[in-house]
């Protein structure tokens, strides 16, 4: 039995799931547990069928679902990869970490600060406070499978959260189990070349390319919740949208 076959065998005990999604279950286990190594082929869906004794429309069901994911990368007379790039829909309000692992990655930070205070005049501006009201401040470096892939300096209204150490890995988590998750944002994406102290924390070189993405979040009621300042490694990072016509 293959590494991928006793992982779907595993998974599969009890499960009413489909067997596409087994299927996408176990190879999202095995490129988490590295039996598929980065931007490394899968077998071909003609073995895969094989080797797990299924057929070969569930393996194509399966695969391309991860296409659309992003988790797989399918090249035209090559086979199936495994996408070293994350691509993040930039229409879809989600955490890093929620990003992540749908693709099968273990999502880390490296904590830069964690503080409170009260907002700057930016700050105040951006989330529609009046002087003196109380902040979060969350600046961090994000890790997918310990790859730096992003700089996030995070300011977060005081009230929305129950205290400045309720946020381990997800900040959204955190947000949620608080009720105070954004159910909409305005992000503003651009470009830029990263300077010393950015490349030197995402493990790059000054003047490589990069991706500013400014966010600001809102609750159900229209109050502002969240403004974030995110720096990406160009390298790793694509933000894609769906677009349909007018």
């Amino acid at each position: 039995m293959t590494p991928l076959a006793e992982i779907m065998h595993t998974l599969g005990q009890g499960s009413s799931q489909p067997l596409y999604q087994r299927l996408q279950r176990a190879l999202r286990t095995a490129i988490d547990q590295r039996v598929f190594g980065p931007d490394e082929a899968l077998p071909a869906e003609r073995q895969l069928a094989a080797d797990l004794s299924i057929s070969r429309i569930t393996v194509r069901k399966a695969i391309d679902g991860l296409v659309d994911e992003g988790l797989l990368v399918r090249r035209p007379g090559s086979g199936n990869f495994i996408n070293t790039r994350i691509e993040k829909n930039f229409a879809k309000l989600t955490s890093f970490s929620e990003d992540m692992r749908a693709r099968g990655r273990t999502p880390r930070s490296v904590w830069l600060k964690r503080s409170e205070g009260t907002v700057t005049p930016e700050e105040a501006l951006r989330l529609r406070l009046g002087p003196g009201a109380a902040v979060y401040r969350f600046h961090r470096i994000r890790y997918a499978d310990e790859i730096p892939m992003c700089i996030e300096y995070a300011t977060i209204v005081a009230t929305c959260l129950p205290s400045l150490e309720s946020v381990q890995v997800s900040m959204y988590e955190a947000l949620e189990h608080a009720y105070n998750r954004p159910v909409r944002a305005l992000q503003r994406l651009s470009a830029l070349l990263l300077d010393e102290e950015q490349a030197a924390l995402l493990q790059a070189k000054p003047g490589d390319a990069g991706l500013a993405v400014e966010r600001l979040g809102f609750l159900r009621d229209g109050r502002a919740v969240e403004f974030c300042r995110s720096y990406f490694r160009g390298d790793l990072y694509d933000f894609v949208a769906e677009l349909n016509a007018a």
